[in-house]
């Protein structure tokens, strides 16, 4: 199982644990199969990323869109890292900011 982002959820995903909203209110249990109906409902409640089933934490670049190669999103981060230079990248949000800029920079450039 894995830490998946909110826009990288598809229908037909399975949660592997329970999501809860921000004051810790159950949203859906564990093994519940997404529908379009569910991801509409994560988005309004602001949650940001679900554990689903067989996808690995290791690979923050397995949902990459169809034009963007790994390559490319690789040599973007590399580009921005020194932006990032006083930062510190362990952490989950500056890790997903840096993951976001890489992402805007590998499309744009395909412009």
């Amino acid at each position: 199982m894995g830490l998946t982002q909110i826009d990288n959820l598809e229908a037909g995903m399975t949660l592997a644990s329970d999501v809860h909203d921000r004051t810790g209110r159950l949203l859906l249990g564990a093994g519940v199969e997404l529908s379009q109906k569910h991801l509409v409902v994560l988005r309004t409640w602001g949650v940001m990323e679900v554990n689903i089933v067989g996808m690995e934490d290791d690979d923050p670049n397995s949902h990459l869109p169809a034009e963007i190669t790994h390559e490319q999103l690789d040599a973007a981060m590399a580009s921005l890292e020194p932006l990032f230079g006083n930062s510190d990248l362990q952490h989950p949000v500056m890790r997903e900011l840096l993951r976001l800029a890489a992402l805007r920079k590998a499309t744009h450039e395909l412009c």
